[in-house]
């Protein structure tokens, strides 16, 4: 989602809010306390956040996926499918599924293992055992409490921190950061910003995102289209891998392109000499046929420090 502005700030608007913010943190709070956890045949890593918007959970994902397959695991990804029209259990079939199906996530997480979508998360877990997963990877689901967790990763974009905070729709935060990093395993900081000290005594790792392929686009003229959580992000991105960037428009996050806003953007590009880029994530909600002439920019997660003596370690051995 786009955060709101008052986001980042303690105005008269997140003032006004903040008793529905509370409202929501105990909504948290119950639901944990009520909650009767499935316990599948697999181990199950969870890759979450604090806060609403994009933090790099799903390269993050992506990333360590990669690393436990390179050990010999066998992967399936659990998603909740945001904005796609199935509520599953169903796992993902990127020639036959659509970003409308399953959602733009679970297109991207298919492209390296197994992956299902399930709103009902212990339903997902036992379609992933019948795939005979030794590790289910959850794509958010921090607090969702439908599963038993063995390890809970929790990745926090320094560049934007918590915001002003406050609980939703007060602030970007689902739960106070005491009650969430009380549960986490291990803290993936996204980005080079510093942020403030945290709560929390765990391993603490840093990555970044960066560009698959950057040099294909070194000194290119582009136009950039990004409908996330962050658009001028993705724009920063371009102009810092040396691609000659002409002009941007924004989208609302998980954004489904028509064919008038496609056809407009490839008219406004071809008259500036330009190519039209966007986000992996962007490029899979594109109809098919109209995703001629455009070009993604794929991006990876990279860590600062091997998180394999830490954490995939006690993955490992959860249940030894």
């Amino acid at each position: 989602m786009r955060a709101p502005k008052f986001w980042n700030g303690d105005g008269l608007a997140a003032r006004v809010l903040a008793p529905l913010g509370a409202l929501y943190g105990l909504s948290v709070r119950a639901r944990q306390a009520r909650a009767r956890p499935f316990r599948p045949n697999a181990l199950v890593l969870c890759v979450g956040n604090l806060t609403a918007g994009g933090s790099g959970k799903t390269p993050i994902a992506m990333t360590l996926a990669r690393m436990l397959i390179a050990r010999g695991h066998r992967i399936v990804f659990l998603t909740r499918g945001y904005r796609g029209r199935l509520h599953g259990p169903v796992a993902v079939d990127p020639h036959k599924h659509s970003a409308a199906d399953v959602g733009d996530e679970a297109l991207l997480l298919a492209g390296v293992a197994p992956t299902v979508v399930a709103r009902d998360r212990a339903r997902g877990a036992t379609l992933a055992d019948t795939l005979r997963a030794t590790v289910i990877v959850m794509d958010d689901g921090f607090q969702n409490f439908q599963l038993a967790k063995d390890v809970s990763l929790v990745v926090i974009d320094t560049e934007t921190g918590f915001g002003n905070g406050r609980l939703i729709p007060a602030g970007p935060l689902r739960e106070p950061v005491g009650q969430g990093l009380a549960r986490a395993d291990a803290v993936v900081l996204m980005g080079e910003a510093p942020l403030d000290t945290l709560p929390f005594a765990g391993p603490i790792f840093r990555a970044a995102l960066l560009p698959t392929a950057p040099e294909r686009f070194i000194g290119r003229a582009v136009f950039a289209i990004a409908g996330i959580g962050r658009p001028e992000k993705f724009f920063r991105t371009l102009a810092a891998i040396g691609a000659r960037v002409v002009g941007t428009r924004a989208f609302p996050d998980h954004h489904h392109y028509s064919l008038f806003e496609i056809e407009t953007v490839k008219r406004i590009a071809a008259n500036a000499g330009a190519q039209v880029v966007t986000t992996e994530k962007d490029f899979v909600r594109i109809e098919a046929d109209r995703r001629h002439g455009i070009f993604p920019v794929p991006v990876h997660a990279v860590f600062a420090d091997d998180p394999n003596p830490g954490m995939l370690d006690r993955l490992a051995k959860a249940r030894a």
